[in-house]
C-alpha cells in the first residue's frame, strides 16, 4: 500500500503577499518538484491545498489574511 503523505507548511504574516495569497511552489521546495506557479488565498479558512502538488499551506496560530476590498 502506498502511503499518501501531504506536506504541510506553516504560513505567517511575512510569507504572505498581497491580499493574503501565497503562491506555490514556494521558494523552499526542491527543484524537481516544481509545477507551473499557482496562487492561493485563505478566503474560505485558514488553510489551503495545492491543486497541482497537494500541498497544504496553514496560517500560524494568530496569522490573519487580509481579504482586500
Amino acid at each position: 500500500m502506498k502511503d499518501h503523505t501531504t506536506n504541510v507548511v506553516e504560513v505567517g504574516p511575512e510569507d504572505l503577499q498581497g491580499y493574503g495569497q501565497i503562491f506555490c511552489p514556494n521558494p523552499k521546495m526542491p527543484l524537481w518538484s516544481n509545477h507551473p506557479r499557482v496562487f492561493l488565498g485563505f478566503s474560505h479558512g485558514d488553510q489551503v491545498k495545492c491543486p497541482y502538488c497537494s500541498t497544504v499551506y496553514k496560517l500560524k496560530d494568530g496569522a490573519k489574511a487580509s481579504h482586500g476590498h
